[in-house]
């Protein structure tokens, strides 16, 4: 912070299964740049309603909501916006005094993203997941004009849901279909998990593919974006997805928005972990 913490310290923070540093430097470093005094901490919970009670009661102005939280947040909110209520997933919370209204960045993000890599919506493209993260995913390929999607996920319920909320398809497993584009949307490849060294999809799918997205950001360089670069096949990060989000988040708490050299300079920070 450009001054130490006070009194009047507004506090930031997120919730997540596996707390990442990413938020934190980001945030912190452009509340620096910007000589706002705010704080922002990164946490965990096993009480999730108690958690999102603290954030009103205790004036918190903001939460980062990540996996598994994204949709569990949702009868704990006063007011959804469009861009959580249309796809039932949550990834931000603001506190306006004691309300808490909820939105989702993560779709706008994938939105800026599939228009800043120029992704063809004529791509037929194979998304694994089904989880909150899935849903914003899905929904801004099909919002964007995606139509040859199909969904991979072992849930029998959720996988089928989603898929047919997005008029998609839906296997059990990826197969022998060989989309163009492959999308991880689970924690396959996420540091400190125990497939951090596997492979979201089989390597072959990768070497028929023309691109892939992952959507984990810790590490950036996860074993499927490594495989993709190393196949020069077009590659999107979830570093990439990370920075977005967090910006509109930024934005929703503080009401500023900084500069692109200001963003720019915070994401390298925060990626200097």
């Amino acid at each position: 912070m450009s001054t130490p913490p006070n009194k009047d310290t507004v506090l930031c923070i997120s919730l997540a299964g596996r707390p990442g540093t990413f938020g934190v430097r980001f945030h912190n470093h452009l509340y620096q740049q910007l000589g706002l005094n705010y704080y922002y901490k990164a946490m965990t919970t096993t009480d999730l309603p108690a958690a999102v009670g603290g954030i009103r009661a205790l004036g918190i102005r903001g939460c980062g909501v990540s996996m598994p939280f994204k949709e569990a947040c949702i009868p704990l909110v006063d007011e959804m916006d469009q861009s959580a209520a249309a796809i039932q997933s949550i990834n931000t919370l603001v506190n306006t005094d004691g309300r808490l209204k909820a939105y989702n960045t993560d779709y706008i993000a994938i939105r800026q993203l599939i228009d800043r890599h120029n992704l063809d919506p004529d791509t037929s493209f194979a998304l694994r997941g089904s989880g909150g993260m899935a849903k914003a995913v899905a929904s801004a390929f099909r919002d964007a004009g995606f139509k040859r999607g199909t969904l991979i996920a072992r849930n029998t319920q959720t996988g089928p849901a989603l898929a047919r909320s997005c008029g998609y398809d839906w296997r059990h497993e990826l197969g022998q279909l060989r989309p163009q584009m492959l999308i991880n949307v689970t924690p396959v490849g996420m540091s400190g998990g125990p497939q951090v060294n596997d492979l979201a999809f089989p390597r072959d799918a990768v070497e028929a593919a023309q691109a892939v997205f992952d959507v984990v950001a810790l590490p950036a360089q996860t074993p499927l974006v490594l495989l993709g670069q190393a196949l020069g096949k077009q590659v999107v990060t979830g570093l990439e997805v990370i920075a977005i989000q967090a910006l509109e988040q930024f934005v929703l708490y503080t009401g500023v928005r900084p500069s692109d050299e200001q963003v720019r300079l915070a994401t390298e920070f925060a990626r200097a972990q």
